[in-house]
């Protein structure tokens, strides 16, 4: 990979400005006095969030809307940096690769991550949760670290955190993404691996040839530094601390009860031992993802009341089991979840919260080859509803495949299952049960989180 000093940058452009790790690069170099635009699709509030901090948003694939800084002859001090999701018939991508070297965002972030000591946390779920709480601990200790992440954090409001970058060594934690084997340019003081599920099988093809990134990004990590690593996965790597709940990892989550509606449990690691951790992120896979974030905190010397006040105080990340709405009789939840375990566990945490209460899951499916290659672990996990609505597939960047449509969840479902048009989910939900409600699902259906939470609400108040 071709190097550049980020420090005679003056000038970046961005394709697919609006998408999440893009996004937070954006921010970065505004924040670092650069001139940023971009182009992207659709418009969104990420990209209209962009806008409103004067970074230049075009929606038109139109190479004569491209801004003034790209014509001129400053190829030094000019950046383009383009995400793998871009289709390749894009007429502003082809128009720029033959004017200007291109880079990918993994490789920026990398550049950028180099001189740093960082923490990047990898898995094919719980990265997201994990890395926005690894930021927060980190920040509970007085770490003034920057951050990347894949997700918008409650706690700050925004997917990049800007920390001072003229402090020696800097921290800069980095959602390190296995897609497009992404991960691979960042070489880490420290990490976590969550899990190492198969996902992304039209980027590896197995699963085998995905474990063998995820154990190159492991060996990538400093020899003075650390990977903590979820029990059990299929890595190794000499420094490395193993972790789980309830089972015997050098670190350990357990005694994990419920307390009004919080996740209540002790952790032990090196002879450190913390009682009584309050959290309220649902469900026991966030007391894991936990586990490892507190792992990481312990290593930058946080102490047992910043670690109890940092886990108590993180709020959460948008669409990561987000309340929507949390009353005596209804309660609404949003979640990013489009992988058959994350769903699982998703809709299990709902159910151990709120035993009894019948739960209805709006699915909106992600990618044609995901639902192909994981047809029966979708039909599996959404069968842990009592009531499943499917809506059609969301393509992201892929072309229809023959025969892979919703219906080919339905069909091998157990639970009680019905198809629907994005256009009828408020018709369904008004004659529907709605008791415990939660749409799931990578794709656009965010879009219906404000419908939804309306229609809800309009319920609950009809019946007071």
């Amino acid at each position: 990979m071709q190097h550049i000093n980020l420090q005679n940058i003056k000038y970046v452009y961005m394709l697919g400005i609006g998408g999440i790790g893009m996004s937070a690069l954006a921010r970065y170099f505004h924040a670092m006095g650069m001139q940023v635009a971009g182009y992207d699709k659709t418009e969104t509030t990420l990209t209209q969030e962009l806008i409103s901090e004067n970074i230049a948003v075009q929606y038109d694939d139109d190479v004569k809307k491209l801004p003034a800084f790209l014509s001129n002859d400053n190829h030094e001090s000019l950046l383009v940096i383009y995400t793998p999701a871009m289709p390749s018939d894009l007429k502003l991508l082809n128009y720029l690769k033959l004017q200007q070297t291109l880079y990918k965002r993994s490789q920026v972030l990398g550049m950028i991550a180099a001189n740093t000591s960082t923490v990047a946390v990898a898995g094919t779920h719980g990265k997201t949760t994990t890395s926005c709480m690894v930021t927060h601990l980190l920040k509970t200790k007085g770490i003034q670290c920057s951050a990347f992440l894949g997700g918008i954090s409650k706690n700050y409001n925004t997917n990049f955190i800007a920390g001072s970058f003229n402090q020696t060594p800097h921290t800069v934690v980095v959602e390190a993404d296995e897609f497009d084997r992404s991960f691979l340019t960042l070489f880490p003081k420290y990490a976590i691996i969550t899990s190492t599920d198969a996902d992304h099988l039209d980027i590896y093809n197995t699963a085998d040839e995905l474990l063998k990134s995820y154990n190159q990004f492991a060996s990538q990590v400093a020899p003075d530094g650390k990977l903590v690593c979820r029990l059990g996965l299929k890595v190794k790597v000499p420094n490395m601390i193993t972790y789980a709940i309830n089972e015997p990892a050098d670190a350990r989550g357990y005694n994990i009860r419920i307390e009004n509606h919080e996740y209540v449990f002790d952790y032990s690691y090196n002879g450190n031992n913390i009682n009584n951790i309050r959290s309220g992120m649902p469900g026991r896979h966030n007391v894991e993802n936990v586990v490892a974030a507190i792992t990481i905190a312990l290593l930058h010397g946080a102490g047992v009341d910043e670690i109890k006040q940092g886990v108590s105080s993180f709020t959460g990340v948008k669409r990561r089991f987000d309340y929507q709405i949390k009353s005596k009789d209804v309660v609404y939840i949003d979640d990013y979840a489009h992988h058959p375990s994350e769903i699982e566990a998703a809709i299990k945490s709902a159910k151990e919260l709120y035993p009894g209460m019948h739960t209805t899951v709006i699915f909106q499916p992600h990618l044609y080859s995901r639902t192909r290659d994981f047809a029966d672990g979708f039909a599996s996990s959404l069968s842990l509803a009592d009531k499943t609505i499917l809506l059609p597939i969301y393509p992201a960047r892929e072309l229809p495949i023959a025969n892979v449509n919703s219906e080919m969840i339905k069909n091998k479902m157990t639970g009680e299952c019905e198809l629907c048009e994005k256009s009828d989910i408020l018709e369904m939900l008004t004659s529907s049960k709605t008791a415990l409600v939660m749409t799931l699902g990578a794709g656009d259906i965010d879009t219906f989180v404000a419908p939804v939470r309306q229609l809800l609400n309009k319920k609950i108040n009809a019946h007071q």
